[in-house]
């Protein structure tokens, strides 16, 4: 009971410190020092997105031994160290990266010796990862899968929320540029509101540029003048 308790309090705290974050990467760099500090044997941390080509970006990383480790394993590198599988599965482990097929001087200069990737987000393309990297081969057991999967849920919520937040704000930032733009054109050209959007919609589709891109140009130019 008290080790469940103690894992509780550990989880709440953690979420409250995630959703206290400003911002995706302040996020990820909370939750790679969370996870190392709530699940068993976790001594490296990292968060990562994996493309359906394999190439591995790094988000944030608790050392640069598990950034170049990341590169080291993305594709076309190194041993792939079965991410292919999070596809399909949301829990992989690797007992000991000693026995990983194809692993280079990077890996076994490391000094990790057992993996723990746990997937936060799937997408058709892509998804994002949290790996825990442990000095111990076979050092996470059921246990650590229990508690990551706990605490990765968590952190599944707050990346969520926190871009929900981001792409609302770009939305009404946008929003606002582009009334902003609307109105330049109306005051510079003598035409109504529907007509200066069209012209932006169709400047924007003639130069194969973003309508917010568009307007952003004309209000910066705006201001200089």
């Amino acid at each position: 009971m008290g080790s469940t308790g103690s894992l509780a309090e550990s989880l709440a705290a953690a979420a409250i410190a995630l959703h206290e974050a400003d911002g995706r990467a302040e996020t990820a760099r909370i939750a790679v020092r969370l996870a190392t500090d709530i699940v068993p044997d976790a001594d490296h941390a990292g968060i990562s997105v994996v493309e359906r080509a394999g190439r591995v970006r790094t988000v944030a990383c608790t050392d640069e031994v598990v950034r170049t480790v990341d590169a080291a394993t993305s594709c076309g590198a190194g041993c792939p160290m079965r991410r292919p599988e999070l596809w399909t599965t949301p829990v992989v482990r690797i007992a000991d990266l000693a026995e990983c097929d194809g692993h280079g001087a990077v890996l076994t200069g490391s000094g990790l010796r057992s993996v723990l990737f746990l997937r936060l987000r799937g997408h058709q393309r892509k998804f994002s990862v949290l790996t825990l990297y442990s000095r111990k081969p076979r050092a996470f057991d059921d246990e650590s899968v229990r508690t990551g999967r706990l605490f990765s849920a968590h952190l599944g919520i707050a990346l969520e929320s926190v871009e929900v937040q981001e792409q609302l704000a770009e939305a009404m930032h946008t929003r606002d540029v582009i009334g902003q733009a609307t109105g330049i054109l109306m005051g510079r050209m003598n035409i109504d509101a529907a007509q200066a959007f069209d012209r932006l919609v169709r400047a924007s589709q003639k130069g194969n540029v973003k309508l917010r891109d568009i307007a952003s140009r004309i209000v910066e130019v705006r201001a200089t003048e």
